[in-house]
């Protein structure tokens, strides 16, 4: 069964960064139109298989590579909930879940 995606405000907020960012660099919206596609893609695959992502050092946190983010989430039986979503080259050390 597939399981509700829950987004953190804070992942909702980081999302439409990137996206903002990517827009104004680029001057137009293609890359995270296709950004966008890939990370409802990849939701996807996490909602029939949460598991695949790679367990992190937080208790019960995961995480799934996407693109060049990195995109830690939590699951329970019905729920896949997104905490964060951040660029990859980001110091670790920074991240506070």
């Amino acid at each position: 069964m597939a399981k509700q995606i829950v987004w953190s405000k804070r992942a909702q907020n980081e999302l439409i960064e990137i996206f903002e960012y990517w827009i104004n660099r680029n001057k137009s919206n293609s890359f995270s139109l296709k950004l966008n596609s890939l990370i409802e893609e990849q939701l996807n695959l996490l909602q029939e298989n949460p598991k695949i992502g790679r367990k992190t050092d937080f208790e019960n946190v995961h995480i799934k590579v996407i693109h060049k983010y990195l995109q830690y989430y939590e699951f329970t039986d019905n729920q896949l909930y997104i905490l964060t979503i951040r660029h990859g080259s980001k110091n670790p050390k920074t991240l506070k879940l």
